[in-house]
């Protein structure tokens, strides 16, 4: 019978924890020493013929050299598959050259990643260019799941429904914005980038005269700087919601930036367990051992 058993670092304990109870999996730590130089040394407690090594990858670069070490103890000590659980994938954003000497980082990424692992498993992976998570990692399993219907679930049971405006923050995310709106039964809207030069870009929202005495759910797969949902928030409150929650898969962004969002008028912030943080209320346990457990069975 094949051995499987579930693996993470320090800073994927608490997500590694709840994925672990779905799966029924204890979880075991991967220790990382740390020299004076900076150097790694990482060990694994134990090698399964499946291991399965969750690890969000946010602040990704000294993990990156952590996943490569694991991955090699592990195929050392003869594990013949390796499972990356990666809910929040880095380096996704630059998927191509825009200026002569840069790096493709999505690319360079993969490679990596492709020559660790057999599989990759993420969360609303931030692709642009590229139609597919099967795109990025061309030799290798991948799963790119998408975190809506945990969001919209979490969002009924806060009293979000048909009443509700889901409103996304340019035309890119109208398919995911949609299909939330969709779980949700509610009605959907996004804005609209209005680009005047590289750096000058504007967005401007639906004048829609449903707003005013309704719900408005602002939702985005990446909140970092929060410039949008700034704006999105500020404008749903001009036009009279009469609640505006903010939902977010990846939760990239500080304290201040939090703060700022609730200022400009969010009764709260939802996130995912994607990426550990102080606005975690969304579990994407439950979506993540759905596409796992046939690697207890194989």
């Amino acid at each position: 019978m094949t051995s499987v058993a579930l693996y993470t670092f320090a800073h994927g304990a608490a997500g590694a924890a709840e994925l672990g109870s779905a799966l029924g999996l204890d979880v075991r730590q991967i220790d990382v020493h740390t020299f004076p130089d900076g150097e790694s040394l990482v060990r694994v407690p134990s090698v399964p013929d499946t291991a399965i090594v969750y690890c969000p990858l946010d602040r990704p670069n000294e993990k990156l050299i952590a996943l490569m070490l694991a991955a090699d103890a592990f195929r050392r000590g003869g594990a013949r598959r390796l499972v990356l659980v990666a809910p929040y994938l880095c380096y996704m954003r630059q998927d191509k050259a825009f200026h002569a000497g840069e790096a493709v980082s999505q690319q360079a990424v993969s490679r990596l990643l492709s020559a660790c692992f057999d599989r990759v498993v993420t969360v609303d992976a931030h692709l642009h260019r590229v139609s597919s998570i099967g795109e990025v990692f061309p030799g290798i399993e991948a799963d790119n799941l998408l975190a809506a219907k945990a969001i919209a679930h979490f969002a009924a049971e806060k009293g979000h429904g048909k009443q509700t405006i889901v409103l996304g923050p340019d035309e890119e995310s109208v398919q995911w914005v949609a299909q939330l709106a969709d779980e949700l039964g509610a009605r959907h809207a996004v804005g609209r980038k209005i680009r005047r030069g590289d750096q000058d870009v504007e967005i401007e929202f639906p004048d829609d005269p449903d707003v005013a005495g309704n719900p408005v759910l602002v939702v985005d797969d990446i909140v970092s700087s929060g410039g949008t949902i700034l704006s999105a928030v500020s404008a749903m409150k001009e036009r009279g919601a009469a609640t505006i929650h903010v939902a977010v898969t990846h939760a990239l962004f500080g304290k201040a930036v939090e703060e700022k969002i609730l200022f400009a008028g969010a009764s709260a912030i939802w996130s995912t367990t994607s990426v550990p943080h102080q606005t975690n209320t969304i579990s994407l346990a439950g979506i993540l051992a759905e596409v796992l457990r046939r690697e207890l069975n194989e």
